[in-house]
């Protein structure tokens, strides 16, 4: 029954889009967009949990989400762990004079 809901739903947007002229190119574009922006919001921008439940290898997410122009703030969400830190210090590539 979900199944043919959703089919139902998708058949509406896809005759909505042809009626305004959108090419197959575009809305492909914008559905890859949104379908990783999801998965990666759904991992807490995890790209390796992503690109498993995406079915891709993690490269191919970081290739895709570049060429899609898909930042940080599209799939960042508030209170994300900060990066690791060593030493109590922000890692960097400096090495500290003593």
């Amino acid at each position: 029954m979900a199944d043919q809901n959703l089919n139902g739903r998708l058949h509406l947007i896809v005759d909505e889009l042809v009626r305004r002229g959108v090419t197959l190119e575009q809305a492909r574009r914008e559905f890859e967009r949104q379908f990783i922006v999801a998965s990666l919001k759904s991992n807490r921008g995890n790209f390796c949990r992503s690109a498993r439940s995406l079915g891709v290898h993690r490269n191919t997410l970081r290739n895709k989400v570049s060429d899609l122009g898909i930042l940080a703030e599209d799939y960042d969400l508030a209170g994300r762990r900060q990066p690791r830190r060593r030493n109590g210090r922000a890692s960097t590539s400096e090495t500290p004079i003593s």
